[in-house]
This record gives C-alpha cells, sequence and structure tokens, in this order.
C-alpha cells in the first residue's frame, strides 16, 4: 500500500565542510519538504549548493571533505541529524538511496556488477546468496538491461555510460527505499541516453511507490519530471512552488534567467533561445 503524508522535512538545515583546514559554508538555513511518492526538484548553477543539500540527507561528506550539518532533518519524524551513525548506516541504501553523478567513480572497478546488487541486497535483507542473485537479475531486468543473468557477471567497464547509470539506479531501488536522491543522473549522458534514463527514473517512481529528489542544474530536465521544485542560488532557496506556477511565472530573477536558457522550439522545429 502507498504511503501517504509528509515523508521529510527539512528544517533551516546549515552544511558547511572542511577540506585541507579550509571552511565553507555551503547550505544557509534553507528547509523544505517531501510528501510519501512524490517528485521533487532542486535546480541551480553548479556550486549553488544542490549536491551538498543532497548529500546532507545521507549525511555523507563530499570526498576529502568533513561535513558539518545543523537544523533538522526529520524522516518519518525522527531527527536524522540526532541519530549515532550505525542507525544512519540502516537507513542508508535501505530507506533512503542516492544515485550519484558519475558512475564509475560509485562502483568498484574490480567486482561484477551483479556482486555489487548481490551485496547490497543481503547487507539490508539479510537474504541467502541465491535470493540476492535471484533478486539481482530480477533488478538488471526491471532497470532495462537484455540479458540480465550473463550481464550480471560482467564488470562495469563492460558496459556503455547509460548502462551503467541503470545499474546503479538497480542497486538504489533494490532495497524499495521510501525516497530516491537522483544527483545529476544524466551527465555525461548524450541526449537520448538522458531522455531514457529519466523515462527509467519516472517508472520506477511510480511503480514501486517511492518519492524522488531530483537534483540538476537544468530547468528542461525538471520539466514533466517533479510536481515542485526548489530554485537555489548561493546555498539558498530563493523560489519554491508547484512546477507549472513556476515556470509559468516566475518570480525571481535568478529563475527568469534559467528559464530563459532553456531551449525552445520555434515554428519550424528548430531550437531557439
Amino acid at each position: 500500500m502507498a504511503q501517504t503524508g509528509t515523508l521529510l522535512e527539512v528544517r533551516g538545515l546549515n552544511a558547511q565542510f572542511t577540506r585541507q583546514g579550509t571552511t565553507t559554508r555551503v547550505v544557509k538555513g534553507i528547509s523544505f519538504d517531501i510528501a510519501a511518492g512524490e517528485a521533487v526538484g532542486f535546480v541551480g548553477e553548479s556550486g549553488c549548493g544542490k549536491s551538498v543539500t543532497a548529500r546532507a540527507i545521507l549525511r555523507l561528506a563530499p570526498e576529502g571533505s568533513s561535513l558539518q550539518l545543523g537544523g533538522a532533518i526529520l524522516f518519518h519524524g525522527q531527527d536524522l541529524l540526532q541519530l549515532p551513525e550505525r542507525a544512519m548506516h540502516d537507513i542508508r541504501g535501505r530507506r533512503i538511496a542516492m544515485v550519484f553523478q558519475d558512475p564509475m567513480t560509485s562502483l568498484n572497478p574490480v567486482m561484477t556488477v551483479g556482486a555489487q546488487i548481490d551485496d547490497m541486497v543481503r547487507r539490508h535483507t539479510g537474504a541467502s546468496a541465491r535470493d540476492a542473485r535471484r533478486r539481482t537479475v530480477e533488478l538488471l531486468g526491471l532497470v532495462g538491461i537484455r540479458d540480465a543473468a550473463l550481464r550480471a557477471n560482467d564488470h562495469p567497464h563492460q558496459f556503455s555510460g547509460g548502462m551503467r547509470q541503470r545499474v546503479l539506479i538497480a542497486m538504489a531501488v533494490s532495497c524499495q527505499p521510501d525516497l530516491l536522491i537522483a544527483d545529476e543522473p544524466t551527465t555525461a549522458l548524450d541526449v537520448t541516453v538522458q531522455a531514457q534514463i529519466l523515462r527509467l527514473l519516472m517508472r520506477l517512481r511510480k511503480e514501486l511507490g517511492m518519492a524522488l529528489l531530483l537534483i540538476t542544474h537544468d530547468f528542461g530536465v525538471i520539466a514533466g519530471m517533479v510536481e515542485r521544485v526548489n530554485v537555489m542560488l548561493d546555498g539558498e532557496i530563493v523560489e519554491s512552488g508547484p512546477v507549472g506556477d513556476v515556470f509559468a511565472s516566475p518570480r525571481h530573477s535568478y529563475t527568469r534567467a534559467l528559464l530563459d536558457a532553456v531551449p525552445r522550439l520555434d515554428a519550424t522545429g528548430r531550437a531557439a533561445r
């Protein structure tokens, strides 16, 4: 049965990270909600704090940094910032999962993709090796990888960029999380493959009843993917609302600039600005 009500409540979130002795404040007191089963987008230019916001939900520091968080992140009413690390370990992957930008840095190059999904399933569900492999093959088929039983024995370098992203999505949904965070999931993919990955995320969200938090710098990607959008600039949310309202009547000058950058088709079917 699909869940209802508020799934995630972020209140006054502050995030700063320290790298090589230098501390940078990246997220500045933002608040937002995600309802169960809802798709919400974050859009803004690179460096505005979108990805750090996504990582903050899972308390994951950027590589090579330490992360300091303030405010509250309520998941099913429980403040994730107050949980011990062991409890967070149980939530990551099982109840909140994340698809990162670059699958080659997220997948282990020396393990087969099947072994990596097997490990995720066994760690979070306690399944036997046989049952985990059965689930792995099912998941690879679910995300559109043909000959899934055979391809499970291949290594990441034997897959195209789009197929590797599908593998990451299979891992992310392996335990049917309540919330899937997709951080720039189509970066470095060609336009055709981008569309395939976005359609896949939409389909899985509906089939599995998950909420989706989609992070992107492209307002064109947001269109048709989410119900509500948050526009982020310099660590702050400068505009938010139903995606149709924001598209039709943007209030903030930065939102208007982002929308002006979305290519549109003229009467001849050619891209026009």
